[in-house]
């Protein structure tokens, strides 16, 4: 394949992506009132954020291997620092400030 058919068919690909995620992302809010979600439904949705913040984040914490204990590192230390910050602040701004500089600190106090 030349560089030029490679080119083509990136694009296409990409722009066939943004078509799909498109279509799937706008057809509730096209078709949201033809297809009504129960209350059930509702109640469920409003977990679906959370859920996947905590799918993202918790890896990233705590790392294993598969057959090992999760370790507590640098970041998870980094995290809890911010996490009090926010408990204390509520402020979104010093929650990253605070996690910053104290994975900063603990990096250049541990080896």
């Amino acid at each position: 394949m030349s560089d030029w058919q490679y080119d083509w068919y990136v694009l296409g690909a990409i722009a066939l992506l943004v078509l799909c995620s498109l279509l799937t992302r706008s057809g509730y809010f096209m078709f949201g009132d033809l297809l009504p979600l129960t209350e059930r439904m509702r109640r469920a949705l409003r977990f679906a954020p959370v859920a996947a913040l905590a799918a993202i984040i918790i890896p990233e914490l705590l790392p294993w291997a598969y057959g090992d204990t999760p370790r507590l590192d640098i970041k998870a230390l980094a995290s809890l620092v911010a996490v009090l910050v926010f408990i204390r602040t509520r402020n979104a701004v010093w929650v990253i400030v605070a996690g910053m500089v104290a994975f900063w600190l603990i990096r250049a106090v541990m080896p």
